[in-house]
């Protein structure tokens, strides 16, 4: 399989972890605006706050292990669609809101738009595909 240089793929991988685990860690002090945005069919809301902060952080640290690596890959890509729902309901509120302001459309309609790209990156980053960077074969 050819792929993205070495290099650029280590880069890729770093800045990823580093999202994650920042992420993973704020779930901790910023759990209360997390619980505002986690829609109301999620069953123990903040457990599952902490418990995907846990999961962030294990997420980004496997991501720069070779022998996790493609396993935090799969799991990041599961974790960015599951996650969703959250964004969406986020959108939702923050979009119908009375005051709502051209600001709040700047950030969630690029937010909803970009959750594929992390999918997407996780799953680069984790070595499970290479697309669009690996070489065409005649």
């Amino acid at each position: 399989m050819t792929s993205l240089a070495a290099p650029e793929r280590w880069t890729s991988r770093l800045v990823l972890a580093g999202i994650y685990l920042l992420a993973g860690i704020l779930h901790f002090p910023f759990a209360g605006p997390l619980l505002a945005i986690t829609p109301s069919w999620v069953p123990y809301p903040h457990f599952v706050i902490l418990a995907t902060g846990v999961c962030e952080i294990i997420g980004a640290a496997a991501l720069l292990t070779s022998r996790f690596r493609w396993l935090a890959g799969v799991a990041l890509a599961l974790y960015a669609v599951c996650v969703y729902p959250a964004n969406i309901k986020h959108a939702i509120d923050g979009l119908s809101a009375v005051d709502a302001s051209s600001l709040a459309w700047m950030y969630h309609i690029p937010r909803l738009a970009f959750q594929p790209v992390f999918v997407w990156w996780a799953l680069h980053a984790g070595g499970v595909i290479d697309w669009p960077f690996a070489s065409r074969k005649s």
